[in-house]
């Protein structure tokens, strides 16, 4: 029998998770969230979060930050950088210099 590591929480819609960190995101709820399509779904939870609690949900939105300026959002780390270069750069947008 495989043994959970963490402590066992329920998030306020009922699903149980196990979670050894104090960050208290459903899992479940998480993957719910992600949308199918756009380049937020490109992104990683912490990432697309990071966005989101900054106000930026648009790529128009993103170009109007630097690189450096959007690696400072919490939970927002290098690997998506390329992701979102890639986005900006299809859509004809680049990050500010």
């Amino acid at each position: 029998m495989k043994t959970q590591k963490g402590n066992l929480r329920i998030c306020h819609k009922g699903h149980k998770y196990y979670k050894s960190s104090s960050c208290p995101t459903c899992p479940t709820c998480e993957q719910e969230r992600k949308p199918d399509n756009g380049f937020l779904s490109m992104l990683s939870a912490p990432a697309r979060r990071a966005l989101e609690n900054n106000g930026v949900t648009t790529l128009q939105q993103v170009s109007t930050f630097s690189e450096k300026e959007i690696l400072q959002f919490h939970g927002m780390g290098p690997a998506s950088l390329p992701k979102l270069r890639t986005a900006l750069q299809a859509n004809g947008l680049a990050f500010k210099n």
